[in-house]
């Protein structure tokens, strides 16, 4: 009987000293872990007419450049008058920089540099937006493409995504335009038509005039992750986070092939049958989730901003891992950052009650992280429902992920410090960006490419991302402008 209270106490004991010593661990691990935040001094508050900018913005929006890839050339009225108003609100940058018009109707500027030896930057917008859900114009508390201003806000489509970045870098260009400045680097402003529907046309053949003029970019900027308020649990303040990384594209086709018949004497497998259980065994068994990359080098430097146990987590990955994964795996725009996503978007079969359909035909969009290709998203698929009979098409769009930008690049530290200067209440953290941007046409040009819109956003914000009611804060749009100007004297003066 002693010896065994005095096995369980030296079991107690071992338990204890482990508990201890893993607990010292984790201390030292969270201790050890210090901020990665650089320490500037907030830019001088540059004065704005946020009235007068919030009003060109609000006529931009008037303009309804709503893209449609299966009629590319439906809002060629629009965008003519957008450009038009865009020529003539900006005058002072139009007389400062040269203007393109590409294929046919995106726009590139050149801002001439006064360093020819200086590799130039390219910062990047898109002109047309997204169409209003059929049935939802009435859910807008004012209408869609009205372009009003109230209460503080400047509503309408394209307000956000992406006129207001557009406007702001013209409005920030026109300013220091008139004030004499010169850039020392020559600058490209790039506006493609078409990015809402890939940016084939418009981002792509601006890429391609460039790579044709044997110009190698420093940096390309775009629109991309956003400086969020309240999104990230145990983070007390805003997080500006950068995109480093942006996922891959990849839609693909699927074809269930059968014999067509009359539905009273049914095969045992249909084309709509086939097809049912392929998509099902997608969605069942979806590309597995993991943190490497953009996303593990955010997570290391949202860490020691943390509070609680949040911090103790994020400093411990090593053993926290499957926790953050599983609570990353409740929703669903948490969960695209950890996985290469699985969407069935589209499905198509049959025409008539009783005929069975010879073919049942599915479309199915994947969001690739970096690591993963089109080819191994194809391989994935085809194992995953094990049917010849189920033919597999890329779609013409597809793109694989673009290279991760290095943090250690001048240029991201630039972008970092412009962001501190302008918003010094934000923490600054590299992340991936989850959606697509023109900038994936850019690869060739560059070794470096940001994402980053400075508009701050909390959680109401997002559902009007592409959604009703989307708007501008007039105060926040003038911080943008602020921000492009101090970024060009960062970067380029």
């Amino acid at each position: 009987m002693r010896r065994s209270l005095r096995l369980v106490r030296n079991i107690a004991l071992v338990i204890v000293a482990g508990l201890a010593i893993l607990a010292a661990v984790l201390a030292f691990n969270v201790v050890t872990h210090g901020s990665r935040q650089i320490q500037v001094a907030a830019a001088p508050r540059v004065q704005v007419d946020e009235q007068g900018a919030a009003a060109r913005l609000a006529e931009a929006i008037r303009f309804q450049t709503v893209s449609n890839f299966l009629s590319p050339d439906s809002d060629a009225e629009a965008l003519r008058g957008l450009q038009a108003h865009i020529a003539n609100s900006f005058p002072a940058f139009h007389a400062a920089a040269k203007r393109e018009t590409v294929a046919p109707y995106s726009l590139l500027y050149t801002w001439e540099g006064t360093d020819p030896k200086a590799a130039p930057v390219a910062l990047l917008a898109h002109q047309d937006v997204v169409p209003v859900a059929p049935g939802t114009a009435k859910d807008w508390q004012h209408p869609p493409f009205d372009g009003v201003i109230a209460d503080g806000f400047v509503w309408g489509r394209g307000s956000w995504d992406d006129k207001g970045n557009l406007y702001a870098m013209l409005e920030a260009a026109e300013q220091m335009a008139k004030a004499g400045f010169r850039p020392k680097r020559t600058i490209y402003f790039a506006f493609g038509h078409d990015e809402e529907v890939g940016g084939i046309s418009g981002a792509k053949a601006i890429a391609a005039l460039l790579a044709s003029r044997g110009v190698r970019l420093d940096y390309v900027l775009d629109e991309g992750l956003l400086i969020t308020e309240g999104l990230i649990k145990g983070l007390d303040r805003p997080a500006a986070l950068i995109g480093i990384a942006e996922k891959g594209y990849a839609t693909l086709v699927l074809t269930a092939h059968a014999t067509p018949g009359h539905s009273s004497m049914p095969p045992r497998e249909t084309a709509i049958g086939m097809m049912s259980a392929a998509l099902a065994r997608l969605e069942q068994h979806r590309l597995p989730t993991e943190v490497r990359g953009a996303v593990a080098e955010m997570f290391d430097t949202l860490a020691p901003e943390m509070r609680g146990f949040n911090r103790v987590v994020l400093s411990n990955l090593w053993l926290f891992k499957p926790l953050l994964m599983s609570e990353f795996e409740k929703s669903g725009p948490s969960e695209a950052t950890i996985r290469t996503t699985t969407a069935l978007t589209i499905f198509n079969a049959g025409d008539k009650d009783n005929v069975l359909p010879g073919i049942a035909e599915a479309t199915v969009n994947f969001r690739l992280m970096p690591g993963d290709t089109q080819a191994s998203v194809i391989e994935h698929v085809r194992r995953t429902i094990g049917n010849d009979r189920i033919s597999i098409e890329p779609f013409a769009g597809n793109v694989d992920p673009a290279p991760v930008t290095a943090t250690s690049a001048e240029p991201y530290r630039a972008l970092n410090r412009t962001i501190r200067e302008i918003f010094p209440d934000a923490i600054v953290a590299p992340g991936l960006m989850v959606a697509g941007t023109d900038s994936r046409h850019y690869t060739g040009l560059t070794d470096t490419i940001l994402r980053f819109t400075p508009v701050r956003a909390n959680a109401d914000d997002l559902k009007r991302f592409h959604g009703t009611n989307e708007r501008l804060s007039i105060a926040g749009y003038g911080d943008m402008i602020r921000f492009y100007r101090r970024l060009i004297e960062n970067t380029a003066g």
